[in-house]
C-alpha cells in the first residue's frame, strides 16, 4: 500500500471495486435487468468504499493489511446473490476475478514503485489501464467461450475440485499480497511473477479441463443421436420390408381369390360367393396393420419396437392417447419414445440373460393433459441398475438414449425423473406442448 490522503484512498478503493465489478460482470449474468443491476452495484459499491475509507482513517495499519481481502469477500457474497449462476459456478468465476484483482492491484503498486518513485497517481493510472486491458481481453477472447462454458461447468463441476482450486488461488495470491513485505527486491519480483504464473496456469488448466469434458459430452450426445437415427432407420426399414412382403403376398393371393370368385360367378353360386367374400374380409382384417394411436409417426415407431419386444418374449402393455395434431414436432416425439423404448428393451434383455425364468414387462403410457404431455415408461430391470446424477449409468441402458431424451425434453422445459424401484426401472417425463 502506498499510503496517501483519504481522498486518494477513496479513489483507489473505488477504481479497484469498479474494476472488479466490471471484470466479474463480463463473465456472469445478473438475475435482474440492467437498470436494477447497475443500481444494486452502485449502492453496494458506495457503501463498501465509504466503509473502507472509515476503516482507513480509524486504523490505517490493519486497513492496509486486510482491506483488499475484506472488500473482495464482501463483494463475493454480494456477487453470489446477484448472479444468476449456481453458487459453485459463481465461486469459480470469483476465483478468476480475484486473480485479476491481484494482477491490477500488485501491478499498479509495482509500476508506481519501480518507475515513478511511489507516485499515487501513477498507481491509479496503471490500475485503470490494466483493468481496461483485461476487460478488453475478456470481452474479445474469453466472454463468449466463458458463457458457453457455463453449461459444461454446471453439469460437470466437481465441488471438491473447485474448492481445491479456490484455496490454491487464495493461498497463492495471499502469499503475493501478504502484509509486512515492504521491500521490492529482484527476488521479491521473481516471487510475484512465479506466483502469478502458477495461479494463472491453474485457472487456465481448470478452464481447459472442463471445456474438454463439456465438448466430450457434446460429442457423446451427437454420437448417441447418430446411433439413434441408425436404429430408427433400421426400424423403418423393417416396417418397409414387411409392407413390401405383405404387398407381394396380397398380389399373389389376389390371383387365387379372383379365380375363385370367377368360378362362383360363372356357375351362379351367389350364396357361396357371399360366404366366401365374408370369410375373405375377416381374414383381411386380421392381417391389417394395428393402429396404436392416431399420430402416424408415433404409431409406426411403437409398432416397430413392440414387434422387437415380442421377438424377445417381453410382454408389453400400452396406454396411448396422443392427438394427431400435437404441436411437438414428430422428430422430437420419436426421439424420446424410441430411446425410452429402446432402453426398456435393453433392460429386459439384460434381465433375461441373468434370470431366464423371470418375466419381463414393459408398460408405456402417453397422455395429454391440457398443455402438458405426460410420458411414463416402466420396465423390468436388474436390481443392480445404478444411477448417477439422477440418470441411469450408460452400461445399464446400452449407452444409448438418456442424454438424447434429456436434451430433447429440455427444449420444452420438461421435468424428467429416472429411478430403479427394486427391479423396476421407471422413467417419467412432463413437458410443455408449444402453443404454436
Amino acid at each position: 500500500m502506498l499510503g496517501g490522503s483519504v481522498f486518494m484512498a477513496f479513489l483507489r478503493f473505488a477504481i479497484s471495486l469498479a474494476g472488479t465489478v466490471l471484470l466479474f460482470s463480463l463473465m456472469s449474468e445478473s438475475r435482474f435487468h440492467t437498470k436494477k443491476t447497475v443500481i444494486c452495484y452502485g449502492c453496494f459499491g458506495l457503501v463498501l468504499v465509504l466503509a473502507a475509507c472509515v476503516w482507513y482513517v480509524a486504523d490505517w495499519e490493519n486497513c492496509v493489511r486486510m482491506v483488499a481481502f475484506v472488500m473482495f469477500i464482501c463483494f463475493a457474497a454480494f456477487a453470489i446473490w446477484i448472479s444468476s449462476d449456481p453458487i459453485f459456478l459463481s465461486m469459480y468465476k470469483l476465483a478468476f476475478t480475484f486473480y485479476l484483482l491481484a494482477v491490477f492491484l500488485i501491478g499498479g503498486i509495482e509500476i508506481s514503485v519501480l518507475f515513478f518513485h511511489r507516485n499515487l497517481w501513477a498507481d491509479i493510472v496503471a490500475r485503470v489501464i490494466l483493468i481496461l486491458l483485461m476487460a478488453h481481453m475478456i470481452k474479445k477472447y474469453v466472454k463468449n467461450s466463458m458463457r458457453g462454458f457455463n453449461l459444461y461447468v454446471e453439469q460437470e463441476l466437481d465441488h471438491f475440485s473447485v474448492m481445491v482450486m479456490i484455496l490454491s488461488v487464495l493461498f497463492g495470491i495471499g502469499f503475493i499480497m501478504k502484509p509486512g513485505v515492504l521491500e521490492h527486491t529482484p527476488y521479491r519480483l521473481f516471487q510475484i511473477s512465479v506466483n502469478f504464473f502458477l495461479t494463472g496456469s491453474l485457472q487456465l488448466l481448470v478452464f481447459r479441463l472442463y471445456l474438454h469434458i463439456g465438448k466430450e459430452k457434446e460429442y457423446l450426445r451427437e454420437n448417441q443421436l447418430v446411433k439413434m437415427n441408425q436404429r430408427l432407420l433400421e426400424r423403418n426399414m423393417e416396417l418397409l420390408e414387411e409392407f413390401v412382403e405383405n404387398g407381394r403376398q396380397i398380389r399373389h393371393d389376389a390371383r387365387h381369390h379372383n379365380a375363385v370368385i370367377a368360378e362362383y360367378a360363372r356357375y351362379g353360386q351367389n350364396e357361396e360367393l357371399l360366404r366366401y367374400l365374408e370369410a375373405y374380409q375377416k381374414e383381411t382384417e386380421k392381417g391389417s396393420v394395428k393402429v396404436i394411436c392416431r399420430n402416424t409417426a408415433v404409431n409406426n415407431i411403437l409398432l416397430a419396437y413392440t414387434r422387437r419386444a415380442q421377438q424377445e418374449q417381453i410382454r408389453v402393455t400400452m396406454d396411448i392417447e396422443p392427438d394427431q395434431d400435437l404441436k411437438i414436432p414428430n422428430i422430437d416425439l420419436v426421439t424420446i419414445l424410441a430411446n425410452a423404448y429402446e432402453n426398456a428393451i435393453f433392460g429386459c434383455v439384460e434381465v433375461k440373460k441373468r434370470q431366464p425364468q423371470r418375466e419381463c414387462l414393459i408398460h408405456l403410457m402417453i397422455r395429454k393433459k391440457i398443455h402438458k404431455l405426460v410420458i411414463f415408461c416402466s420396465n423390468t430391470c436388474t436390481i443392480e441398475t445404478e444411477m448417477k446424477n439422477g440418470q441411469p449409468k450408460p452400461e445399464f441402458t446400452g449407452g444409448i438414449g438418456v442424454l438424447s431424451i434429456v436434451k430433447t425434453a429440455e427444449k420444452y422445459d420438461g421435468e424428467y425423473d429416472f429411478q430403479n424401484d427394486n427391479g423396476v426401472f421407471i422413467f417419467r417425463l412432463i413437458m410443455n406442448i408449444p402453443s404454436e
